[in-house]
């Protein structure tokens, strides 16, 4: 299995992917998606999730086949990125891992996940500190064959360059996904995007 990963500045582009990826045959139980979620802009598309965020609520219904991983959204708080709809074996490894108290620099849990299933930790905090600043985050683990296939409906649905966003990000003298760190407010996600739209 290799893991494929996309960064996305709207989320309407993530849940195309999504629903792509889940369309070219790759089971929704392989599939994650983490949206942050300041301002609860997105509670909404969370279905059967508690009021507010809470560690894990929502998450134990991630799809399932036929309904497909987004019906599963629900609502957590990851330290350092704050509230986030998620749904997907990648927002329940970091909805355990907080609620476990997991630390060592497991960022929430969404970094380890990421590297336990292959991601290199340089890629891991850049994924981390992209849903920080306002991202949507897909991960689906795939065959080998199938990687291509996953990688090219990625970026063909928008997806952020990760070059390039990592050294805007390195401009702004940003090294690594930092925990401890206020997660971004409403209006501090507003500007972000800002910078990047064309």
């Amino acid at each position: 299995m290799r893991t494929v990963s996309g960064l996305f500045d709207d989320y309407a582009d993530a849940r195309g992917a999504v629903s792509e990826l889940e369309a070219a045959g790759i089971p929704s139980d392989d599939i994650s998606i983490v949206a942050n979620n300041a301002g609860e802009r997105y509670s909404d598309e969370a279905s059967g999730a508690a009021e507010g965020a809470g560690t894990g609520a929502g998450l134990g219904a991630t799809g399932g086949g036929a309904i497909g991983l987004l019906t599963g959204l629900g609502l957590l708080a990851i330290p350092g990125v704050g509230p986030v709809v998620a749904a997907g074996w990648l927002a329940s490894t970091a909805a355990g891992a907080v609620a476990g108290a997991v630390a060592g620099g497991a960022a929430g849990g969404i970094i380890g996940a990421l590297t336990d299933s292959g991601v290199p930790e340089e890629e891991a905090h850049f994924y981390a500190e992209g849903v920080r600043r306002g991202g949507t985050l897909v991960t689906a683990r795939v065959d080998e064959t199938l990687a291509p296939q996953a990688a090219a409906i990625l970026e063909r649905n928008n997806w952020v360059d990760p070059v390039e966003r990592r050294r805007a990000y390195a401009a702004q003298g940003w090294t690594r996904f930092d925990e401890n760190l206020d997660p971004y407010t409403s209006e501090e996600i507003e500007r972000e995007r800002n910078r990047y739209r064309i």
